[in-house]
C-alpha cells in the first residue's frame, strides 16, 4: 500500500497549458500514432491514436504562487506530454512510470532544491527517506534520461 500520493499536473494548470504553455507558446495538439508518451495529466502512457500535446511546464511556478515561495532560478520549465483535451486524470493509486531509474528531487518551502536521490524505482521508502528531512516541503520525481518532470509528491 502506498502512503504518499503521486500528483499529476493540477486541472487548473492543465486548462492553461492546453492553450498556451509556460514558455508562452501556443499548444499544438497531435495524434500520437505510436503511443507510449508519459502523460502528466493522468500519469499513464498514451495509447496509439490519442490526441496529445508536448508543452513546456514549470512545475514549481503555480505551487510557489500558491504558497508564497520564491524559487528564483529553480523555477525551471521543461517538456511534458499531456492529453490535448480534458481527461479523467489518474485511475490508480500507485507510483506511475516506476519501471525505471528515477531521480527523487527534494525542495524546501521556499522552492529551492535540497538535493536528490537516484532510485531504482520510486517507492514508499524513497519518499519516506526524502521526507525524513523536516525541511523538505515537496518532492519531484524526474526521468533520469532527460531530467523531465514526471509527477509531484507531498507529505501524506
Amino acid at each position: 500500500m502506498t502512503t504518499h500520493i503521486a500528483r499529476p499536473i493540477p486541472p487548473s494548470a492543465l486548462k492553461e497549458l492546453r492553450s498556451t504553455d509556460d514558455a508562452g507558446r501556443k499548444t499544438v495538439p497531435v495524434t500520437d500514432d505510436e503511443g507510449g508518451a508519459p502523460l502528466r495529466c493522468c500519469l499513464r502512457r498514451s495509447a496509439p491514436g490519442e490526441r496529445i500535446a508536448l508543452v513546456s511546464y514549470a512545475p514549481l511556478r503555480r505551487w510557489a504562487a500558491a504558497t508564497g515561495a520564491e524559487p528564483g532560478a529553480y523555477d525551471e520549465q521543461g517538456p511534458v506530454f499531456i492529453h490535448a483535451e480534458e481527461c479523467a486524470g489518474p485511475d490508480s493509486t500507485g507510483y506511475p512510470f516506476a519501471n525505471a531509474h528515477r531521480t527523487v528531487r527534494r525542495y524546501s518551502a521556499d522552492g529551492h532544491i535540497l538535493g536528490g536521490e537516484l532510485v531504482d524505482a520510486p517507492d514508499d521508502d524513497a519518499f519516506r527517506n526524502a521526507f525524513d528531512d523536516p525541511a523538505v516541503a515537496l518532492v519531484h520525481v524526474r526521468a533520469v534520461e532527460y531530467g523531465c518532470f514526471l509527477y509531484e509528491v507531498t507529505r501524506p
